[in-house]
């Protein structure tokens, strides 16, 4: 049974006995999570601790997890699976009466979270009456308006009650909306979430102690009072900003959470549960669910095996690593491959200048690591003594895997491999951090050009979880295997892609800015052209993300593409100006700072403006169109390969399902293409 049952002494004389149930999956590769099979067996496990209760007098029941895992939530392939509202609303309410035992049970109730509590996770700790948390646990949270749900098992009533309508739009909606971010031990107990913390070493024993405390009465547990009217609507005004920034409307989830929130306040437990299954009856069998859920699983999938990487035993031995360049991004790897693989790192760059700065960049990075707690003091001392830099390409000689990372032009990248090469070991890896050059045309000048393999991160270093691994026509196993074992230790996750002019994620977000920037041209206000993506709930809006990438990367892109493909992409002259202005912001997070920019003498524009309906049409078609050429010429083996560098290269949300469900669900890719990138439903 995935649920145990047991009973125990509290550990001080004469508190009693109480029933403890664990939450155990049976194979400790797995989480625990709340299903078809598993409610029911916890439902039948409160029976038996009830009973015992009923028939030994015991003076509480509890509740934990095993492996550091508490509960990760519901099951998602079961919610995959439901096709009708009706069993939808029905898996709800079984959620509701399940976890709900814990609230109205005959003696007070305990969690005991000593690991990951996501979604019902958490729920499930929130019905009880107590809750104690382990210092060392990472992952508290309700990531369901992440994925296009609400906290349906009860969240969206109790957590606010428990800790504050401030805590709760933070959780359900704040944090959901930035991928998922999760609160450890320590926040989850500052937040008044949980009542007690305690080390992972003796969790258990230190919260059954707690708990015989509690119950005698000589620890005093004390709530939030609840938050007036005043406060509790402001709060929600706030998540509505949150929501409206980060999706702009273009997803229903967040706005339900919302409204629940909004509603629990009020509300009386009954009506406020059947509320949130009314919700989640609307939510699951929605297209958003459905992208999103199909978004998430490849993700998780490709971040376990990515599809088309070589057997890993083939992937040669990492122990020392060169960075050829010492500039922003370079310096950004350096840090990064430091970090992870924990191996000897050396820069080289042309001036003793830029090598200083690099190596000083990556030791401040260090530094930053040892104050937020990620590396400990004997690391961060270990890994700062593990980087150098040289002048000399030499100095890179017995590195295993050199990442060349110097400025974004042909010749001068094929100029610093020519140099590179014979100072190498014979089966050192070489990898270039290209953004859209052709990798075969810098491998032209190798000798051995099978060692050599694309390897493109994407700014920042450190956030954005995805890699591009290009193979060329001459790249070979080994090193293909080796690029995927080093990203996989970076804990990044790859995509192989062939090799093909900027690849998959700077080809087919430079296809949607090219027609964002010919509506600006146009002469569409620069507003309207700014919302007129809302409804695909980017990040950041069009121009908001080219000032973050830089207007000088976005130019040498378009040059890269319309050399390549002169038939669909172009060099708009106003962005041209804009690069040769300096880049000055066009927008900021209040809006535009200009009107089309015209006025200001900053671009040219014309006269036929289009309505952000026009816009948004031209984008979907342009999406599909390339979409499906990059499909057809074989540089990613399906759509899902484009979904997830989609996902994890720009942020493209997954309720979109990264792009090509969305095409799907308006149309566009039949539309453009006559077919479908997934069959219907």
């Amino acid at each position: 049974m995935p649920v145990h049952v047991r009973t125990l002494d509290l550990p001080a004389a004469g508190a009693g006995r109480m029933a403890l149930l664990t939450l155990d999956p049976g194979d400790p590769r797995k989480p625990f999570v709340l299903g078809a099979e598993t409610l029911p067996a916890l439902e039948r496990a409160v029976d038996e601790a009830e009973r015992l209760v009923a028939d030994e007098g015991l003076v509480a029941i509890g509740v934990t997890g095993v492996n550091g895992v508490f509960c990760a939530g519901a099951d998602l392939k079961s919610v995959a699976r439901t096709t009708s509202r009706e069993d939808a609303v029905a898996t709800a309410e079984l959620g509701h009466r399940v976890l709900g035992r814990f609230a109205t049970s005959p003696v007070p109730t305990f969690a005991y979270v000593n690991g990951l509590a996501l979604g019902g996770g958490l729920e499930t700790a929130l019905h009880c009456t107590y809750r104690t948390v382990s210092e060392q646990v990472r992952g508290l949270g309700l990531p369901e308006a992440h994925l296009g749900l609400v906290p349906g098992w009860g969240g969206t009533y109790l957590l606010p009650r428990i800790a504050g309508p401030d805590v709760a739009v933070q959780v359900a909606v704040e944090n959901a909306l930035a991928n998922n971010r999760t609160l450890t031990g320590p926040q989850a107990f500052e937040a008044g979430i949980v009542d007690a913390r305690f080390e992972a070493a003796d969790f258990l024993v230190e919260s059954l102690r707690w708990t015989a405390s509690v119950l005698a009465g000589t620890t005093p547990v004390t709530r939030r009072d609840l938050a007036d009217e005043t406060t509790w609507t402001a709060e929600i005004e706030r998540g509505r900003a949150v929501a409206d920034a980060r999706v702009h409307g273009a997803a229903p989830a967040p706005y339900r959470t919302l409204d629940l929130l909004a509603a629990s306040r009020t509300a009386d437990r009954e009506t406020h549960f059947a509320a949130e299954e009314a919700a989640l009856g609307d939510l699951i069998v929605s297209g958003e669910l459905r992208a999103g859920l199909y978004a998430f699983d490849l993700v998780q999938r490709y971040a376990k095996k990515p599809a088309g990487a070589p057997a890993r035993d083939l992937a040669r031995k990492v122990t020392s690593v060169g960075v050829v360049g010492a500039g922003l991004m370079a310096s950004q790897l350096a840090l990064l491959l430091l970090h992870r693989l924990q191996v000897p790192v050396v820069l080289t760059d042309v001036s003793p200048d830029r090598v200083e700065k690099g190596v000083g960049f990556v030791r401040e990075g260090v530094a930053e690591l040892l104050r937020k707690g990620r590396v400990s003091p004997d690391t961060a001392n270990r890994l700062s003594a593990s980087v150098s830099g040289s002048v000399d390409k030499s100095a890179l000689a017995d590195a295993d895997f050199v990442v060349e990372a110097v400025f974004e032009e042909l010749a001068v990248k094929q100029d610093v491999l020519r140099e590179l090469e014979p100072l190498l070991r014979p089966d050192a890896v070489i990898a270039t951090n290209t953004s859209s050059l052709s990798v075969t045309a810098m491998a032209s000048v190798l000798e051995h050009p099978q060692r050599f393999v694309g390897f493109h991160f994407f700014n920042p270093v450190a956030v954005l979880p995805l890699v591009e691994v290009v193979r060329t026509p001459e790249t070979d196993e080994a090193s293909l295997a080796t690029a995927f074992a080093v990203g996989a230790r970076l804990k990044k996750t790859c995509v192989l892609v062939q090799d093909a002019p900027a690849f998959v994620v700077n080809r087919i977000s430079t296809r949607m800015f090219d027609e964002v920037v010919r509506a600006l041209d146009a002469g569409t206000p620069l507003l309207e052209v700014e919302r007129s993506l809302d409804p695909l709930g980017l990040p950041m809006s069009p121009f908001r993300l080219a000032s973050f990438v830089g207007p000088a990367v976005m130019l040498h892109v378009h040059e890269t593409l319309a050399a390549a493909f002169p038939d669909r992409y172009r060099v708009s002259g106003n962005l041209r100006r804009w690069v040769e202005a300096g880049g000055p912001a066009l927008v900021t997070p209040k809006g535009p700072v200009a009107a089309t920019g015209a006025d200001e003498g900053l671009f040219e524009v014309g006269s036929s403006p289009l309505t952000r309906e026009e816009v948004l049409h031209r984008v979907q078609d342009a999406l599909a169109d390339e979409v499906r050429r990059v499909l057809d010429e074989g540089v990613v083996a399906g759509p899902e390969d484009v979904d997830v560098c989609l996902v994890l290269g720009t942020g493209h949300p997954l309720f979109t399902g990264g792009i090509t469900p969305y095409l799907d669900r308006v149309g566009a890719s039949e539309r453009v293409t006559g077919r479908r990138f997934h069959p219907a439903g």
